[in-house]
């Protein structure tokens, strides 16, 4: 009983760090970023309206909570432009994850099933791409995408089209490109997953007679039902504000929620409405982090 009151002192204090990063890099952003999307564009420094003004006391507070308004908010509801790119962010992300999934399955359940001593070296190249600039890689589909590119070449030097096909700029080259840069994120919580199976559970299936096709569908991939949800949300999450892939690979029509987020920023210097927007992506977001929470959550119940 002695032990109880320092005990609980030492878990409040391994619970304070977390807290305190939390609140100082997600809570008071996300309040300033909250704050900015309920302001009024402004030519000023900072460009926005009200600012508080810390000397006026509780009048000061009362006319600085009076102005704010949710006007910036009736604008991403009243404006098609912005309804297109929330749905065009949902397209490409759900796109590119159900692909991730056909993709990242085989891939990981090749890894879990490879010798021991191949898997860290297999797991290194999964991981290889993480050590050059995401920026570079990005610009390398530009090379293999183009007309004139590598992939176009390789189709016309096998004679399966006659003329090199329009990819580049193209929704198609943004779905290439988000599979591409987010498989390992795929790939490696399953992985984990197949990993940690028990060998005994397929070796029981397959003594019952199911053929190595049944022990996958029937055994396998129910049981890596959390690794799959866990890589797809951590793929699906960042794909809805990405900007870089489809800035560079996407046409001018291409429509998702980071680029319009960064024209209001920085091309419109609409510091209120760019939050607002930025404020709609974390709502988006929100469903699949407690989904991957879920997720986390059974898959730790289900452990022996």
């Amino acid at each position: 009983m002695k032990a109880a009151g320092p005990r609980r002192l030492f878990d409040r204090l391994v619970r304070l760090p977390p807290f305190l990063w939390l609140t100082t890099f997600f809570l008071l952003p996300f309040a300033i970023t909250l704050k900015i999307s309920l302001s009024e564009p402004a030519t000023a420094i900072p460009p926005y309206l009200p600012v508080l003004d810390w000397q006026g006391g509780l009048e000061g507070w009362s006319t600085f909570l009076e102005a704010l308004n949710f006007d910036n908010y009736a604008t991403l509801a009243a404006d098609t432009l912005y309804r297109d790119a929330a749905l065009g962010s949902l397209a490409y992300a759900v796109a590119a994850s159900l692909i991730l999934v056909a993709l990242g399955t085989p891939f990981a359940y090749a890894l879990a099933r490879a010798p021991s001593r191949w898997q860290p070296r297999l797991v290194a190249l999964v991981v290889v791409p993480f050590w050059t600039s995401f920026l570079i890689r990005v610009y390398a589909w530009i090379a293999i995408l183009k007309p004139e590119g590598l992939l176009n070449l390789v189709l016309l030097r096998l004679g399966l089209i006659s003329e090199p096909l329009t990819i580049l700029n193209t929704d198609a080259a943004v779905v290439i490109g988000l599979v591409y840069a987010y498989l390992p994120f795929m790939v490696l919580p399953l992985y984990a997953v197949m990993n940690r199976l028990d060998p005994a559970l397929r070796e029981a299936a397959a003594d019952l007679g199911a053929s190595p096709m049944r022990v996958f569908w029937s055994v396998t991939l129910p049981l890596s039902l959390p690794g799959i949800v866990a890589g797809a949300g951590l793929c699906f999450i960042p794909m809805i504000g990405e900007f870089v892939i489809p800035d560079l690979l996407g046409g001018s029509e291409t429509l998702m929620l980071g680029r319009v987020l960064w024209t209001e920023f920085f091309s419109n210097r609409d510091w209120p409405l760019a939050s607002a927007v930025a404020v709609l992506i974390l709502a988006i977001v929100i469903g699949p982090v407690v989904l991957f929470r879920d997720s986390l959550r059974a898959g730790e119940e289900e452990r022996p």
